[in-house]
């Protein structure tokens, strides 16, 4: 059951990054800031939520040590942070403590975020661990779940606290931690059978799409209905139904593991029951093919990892600044308070859509055509472009399509970044290397959340209020967006190209697995 049971189920609550938008119009009156100190506060949220060296550090030295190989330490660590960042982020806007300064404001901001990536890293790298042959869907599945998270914790707020942003914040010091504490035993690195992999992730996918069509269900009722609390309540428990039915894959895949391995061990006692028959044949084959196995170091010092780095700038940062300007975005074009919240909570959808989604068919293309990771990745980076360009148009319902297009792209992104680095710079070290390119989404997100969307709209708001009205106040930040977008596109083809004869590789080596 650690392998494909319980893993989704802390990133199915534990990604609250991604909706800043609920709480950030409470946050910035009640604090009483313009949009380019809100703007600020959000830049330290996306570096909590994307920093993660230490995170990748912590996991590589527990993994390295612990026996069996349980990196519960790196969520115990991310629980702690989340709970403490939250709670005073909570106690301030609730006027409990006196205002606190920006700059502490930023502290507790990154501080309860920075839990993310330790739940990341943690949930991730074990998954690539477990099923190699599989990365890009297991990172899939993993990422997706962690951007449904964003809907599954709304709809919780929903139906408990009538969407009130005070007691949101208090939900998110308390569930996100408590959870993880709780099934934080169950994330461990441990060998599946590998005739079986596909077939498992392959049911853990369709839940997954389940769960989304789910959701997506639920938003739009509440958008257009005013639903009853028993309504709420029972939709509700179905929705904790099927984040909870993966545990029936869990405990079916561990059964067949075990028959499995029981049977080798009945006809070849040289077998021990943790081995795997020619896994590690097929390790030190996929090794051959690789770069080796990189550490951080050696890995800064590739222009690939420049170039993966550099697409990820644009394209995640632009992302990035897109949903954290959600709201203000939304006020300016004058849709409704339920209209924006709709916004945020299908954000998830289309996030998890793009992660699963990308991680399913760059394994799928990778193994059937020989399509390179990099190239789907440029792909994404050029559609985003279109997707920008249709939210600084303006026009009546602009943002639902125009963020249906980022946040597909925008969660693509995060399933064949991690991917990627695990094949060209190894699994060893991929903890680090991988959180050391997060850190590109918010140098990107902190220039154009910042320097150009919060500059134009504050250059283009009224003096009373803070306030601007109209398609003008976002329509320049977006074409900017649009072709920084563009920029990571031609970055993302250029590492295709550098990689295309290895990706070739690749393929004939496990064609011969």
């Amino acid at each position: 059951m650690d392998c494909y049971g319980c893993q989704h189920l802390d990133p199915s609550i534990c990604g609250p990054s991604y909706t800043f938008g609920i709480y950030s119009s409470a946050l910035k009156s009640s604090q009483n800031y313009d949009q380019s100190t809100l703007d600020t506060v959000s830049v330290f949220k996306d570096i909590g939520a994307t920093a993660g060296v230490l995170a990748g550090l912590l996991y590589s030295a527990v993994v390295s040590t612990d026996r069996p190989r349980r990196p519960w330490i790196v969520l115990s660590v991310g629980a702690i942070q989340c709970f403490l960042g939250y709670i005073f982020i909570w106690a301030a806007v609730s006027g409990l403590i006196p205002r606190p300064p920006v700059s502490a404001m930023c502290l507790f901001m990154f501080l309860a975020v920075h839990a993310q990536v330790f739940f990341n890293t943690a949930n991730v790298v074990t998954g690539v661990h477990n099923f190699q042959l599989y990365g890009g869907t297991i990172i899939g599945i993993l990422k997706g779940f962690l951007g449904l998270s964003g809907a599954v914790l709304i709809q919780f707020s929903n139906t408990f606290y009538s969407g009130d942003p005070i007691s949101y914040l208090l939900m998110l010091a308390i569930l996100p931690a408590l959870t993880t504490v709780l099934l934080m035993r169950f994330v461990v690195i441990e060998k599946t059978e590998i005739g079986n992999e596909s077939t498992h992730l392959n049911s853990l996918s369709k839940i997954a799409l389940i769960i989304s069509c789910y959701l997506t269900i639920l938003i739009i009722l509440d958008n257009v209905f005013f639903l009853p609390t028993w309504v709420r309540l029972f939709t509700f428990v179905l929705l904790l139904i099927l984040l909870a039915s993966p545990l029936g894959i869990a405990n079916r895949a561990q059964t067949e593991d075990s028959v499995s391995k029981t049977k080798l061990q009945s006809t070849d006692n040289s077998v021990e029951y943790h081995q795997i028959p020619g896994e590690e044949q097929r390790n030190d084959q996929l090794m051959m093919v690789t770069n080796g196995e990189m550490n951080v170091i050696e890995a800064i010092g590739t222009v690939n990892f420049w170039l993966l780095f550099s697409a990820m700038m644009c394209g995640m940062g632009s992302g990035l600044a897109t949903i954290n300007n959600m709201n203000q975005l939304g006020q300016s074009l004058g849709y409704k308070t339920v209209e924006i919240h709709t916004f945020v909570s299908l954000w998830s959808i289309w996030n998890f859509l793009g992660r699963l989604g990308s991680g399913y068919a760059s394994d799928l293309l990778l193994r059937e055509l020989g399509w390179a990771r990099p190239l789907l990745m440029a792909v994404a980076l050029l559609t985003m472009s279109v997707g920008h360009i249709i939210i600084a148009s303006g026009f009546s319902g602009n943002l639902y399509l125009g963020s249906v297009i980022v946040g597909i792209c925008y969660g693509s992104q995060w399933s064949l970044m991690p991917a990627i680095t695990a094949e060209i710079f190894g699994i060893r070290h991929m903890g680090t290397i991988y959180n050391t390119i997060t850190v590109a989404s918010p140098i990107g997100s902190y220039v154009l959340s910042v320097r150009v969307i919060g500059y134009i709209y504050d250059r283009e708001a009224s003096a009373g209020d803070n306030s601007c009205s109209g398609k003008h106040c976002f329509m320049t930040s977006f074409l900017i967006m649009a072709a920084v977008a563009f920029l990571g596109f031609i970055v993302a083809v250029a590492l295709f190209l550098r990689t295309r004869r290895f990706y070739q590789l690749l393929v004939q080596r496990q064609l011969k697995d």
